[in-house]
């Protein structure tokens, strides 16, 4: 199968251009920026990606490619393409020069074409592009041909077509740049000529057997089951691999949405039939430990560590009846590791995960068959495996929960609060039947009071946020332009059915700049 890989210089959206990689039908995968030319050829890929990343070529430590790597992909003919840091990274290998620019460039920027060609075929003169650069190109080395400029940047796209080498200063994965899946498709299948082969087609089969040959005919599996698409997947995955020797645990943190314990175990237990469904009620330990926490980070290594020490006890308890319990499965996939491991020495850790390293004397092996994939391919998994579409089509929902949804120390008020507001705005949002459209939707709550009128009487109340967004992965996203009449039907019942809010804000930032989440 034809493969392009993605070297990873640190960014944040290195997943992403994979992604964008795979929509188009060809597969991808990342490698490390120091990754060996032995394991290149290895892995023979058909075309190359540069990722951007937050460093600068000049300085100390910052990604640079083994010296080789320039004459490896010249002798075997492989395309390759610069994003940002790796449009920089060409050029200084090679002998250009990249200086600092006082005029930084950061979002939306108009993109002139001098030279719609090969990478820019189809595109019109002028493009809207998504720009983060502090650094630019002063001076390229000989066979270099400008594509591409803005008003502050003259060096915006390049090519080298007898080295089959391109760049350009902004990011075509990102959907703030218009046309940048064309950009991306010019580059991927006119330019590497890659084969449209990445299909989900035979996947399930594949994995049940895969897991039916590593776990073998008498070991068990246990799972941390959240009820969530992911876990849900690899939970149906596994039952239909072993069958009764899954074991799931599923741990009730105190930090979940309203009525999720009742409809998790309505669902496994009842409808779905789960032989070994566990439940453990931790709701009174995770609260206590988080009593008076404000900082976020402090809330996930809690709720991650507490997570672990309620799991490894309730495992042990099943150890003592069935001593064949010898693997751990997960729900990770594949964006799971810009937010938790890096691909690379370079890559910045944006936020801590709740998937933790299991103690050292719990000895258990790990599977993980999502990891390879990407939400919307779980989902379209999960469809195919018959999930309910409650499950499948639900949006996502941090590992830590509404714990950092409410900003500063959480308690157990606060709590009811901001789980009575979301699901006025989850019931209102599926009323006006948008609900599948959004990426996410949910309620924040801010420890901030202001004065309100009720009636005749003076309120002193906690402000409740909004947070409405569209995306494809996550790795980007932008508001969602609700209608107003809705959102002053969702405001309006907040205020007047959940005690200890007067007023309601509605969340009006895209990713990037902005996160979805607020902690």
């Amino acid at each position: 199968m034809d493969k392009i890989c993605v070297i990873d210089m640190g960014s944040q959206y290195t997943h992403l251009i994979v992604r964008r990689i795979r929509e188009l039908g060809v597969y991808s995968e990342i490698l490390p920026y120091n990754v060996s030319i032995e394991e290149l050829k290895r892995v023979n890929p058909k075309g190359i990606v540069l990722s951007g990343g937050p460093s600068s070529v000049y300085e100390e430590d910052s990604p640079q490619l083994t010296k080789i790597f320039f004459s490896f992909v010249k002798e075997e003919k492989i395309p390759v393409l610069g994003i940002c840091y790796g449009l920089h990274l060409i050029i200084h290998q090679l002998g250009g020069r990249i200086k600092p620019f006082k005029q930084k460039e950061y979002g939306k920027t108009e993109l002139e074409i001098l030279k719609p060609k090969k990478l820019f075929e189809s595109l019109d003169k002028r493009e809207t592009v998504w720009m983060s650069h502090g650094d630019q190109v002063e001076s390229m080395p000989d066979g270099f041909e400008v594509l591409a400029r803005t008003s502050t940047c003259p060096i915006a796209a390049y090519a080298n077509e007898r080295l089959n080498l391109f760049g350009v200063q902004f990011h075509p994965e990102v959907i703030h740049t218009q046309k940048g899946i064309t950009i991306l498709k010019n580059f991927v299948l006119n330019i590497v000529k890659a084969k449209k082969e990445w299909k989900l087609e035979n996947w399930i089969e594949k994995s049940i057997e895969n897991i039916k040959k590593e776990v073998g005919p008498k070991n068990r599996v246990i799972l941390g089951l959240s009820g969530g698409v992911d876990s849900s997947v690899v939970a149906i995955l596994l039952q239909k691999a072993i069958g009764s020797r899954l074991h799931s645990i599923f741990v009730n943190n105190g930090v979940l949405r309203k009525n999720e314990v009742v409809e998790v175990k309505k669902t496994f237990e009842q409808e779905l039939k789960f032989e070994n469904f566990h439940y453990v009620n931790a709701e009174g330990l995770f609260l206590e430990r988080l009593k008076k926490i404000d900082d976020p980070e402090e809330k996930r290594h809690i709720i991650g560590h507490t997570f672990i020490e309620v799991f490894e006890k309730k495992t042990i308890e099943l150890e003592k009846v069935y001593p064949d319990i010898k693997y751990l499965a997960q729900g990770t996939i594949y964006p799971d590791r810009v937010e938790t491991s890096a691909t690379s020495n370079a890559s910045v850790k944006i936020k801590s995960h709740h998937n933790l390293t299991l103690p050292d004397n719990m000895t258990l092996k790990i599977i993980e068959p999502l990891k390879e994939l990407y939400k919307d391919e779980v989902r379209k998994i999960g469809l195919q495996l018959g999930l309910p579409e409650s499950i499948v089509l639900r949006h996502p929902f941090p590992g830590p929960g509404l714990a950092v949804r409410i900003i500063g120390p959480i308690d157990k008020k606060k709590l009811d609060i901001l789980r009575d507001a979301d699901k006025v705005l989850i019931d209102e949002i599926k009323k006006a039947k948008i609900y599948d459209s959004l990426w996410q939707a949910f309620c924040v709550f801010l420890p901030l009071k202001t004065v309100g009128i009720m009636g005749d009487y003076r309120t002193y109340e906690y402000i409740c946020a909004i947070r409405v967004v569209e995306s494809l992965d996550a790795m980007t996203a932008n508001f969602a332009k609700l209608d107003w009449e809705l959102l002053e039907k969702i405001g309006t019942r907040i205020i007047n059915e959940v005690k200890g809010i007067n007023r309601v804000v509605y969340d009006i930032s895209n990713k990037p700049p902005s996160t979805i989440e607020y902690e």
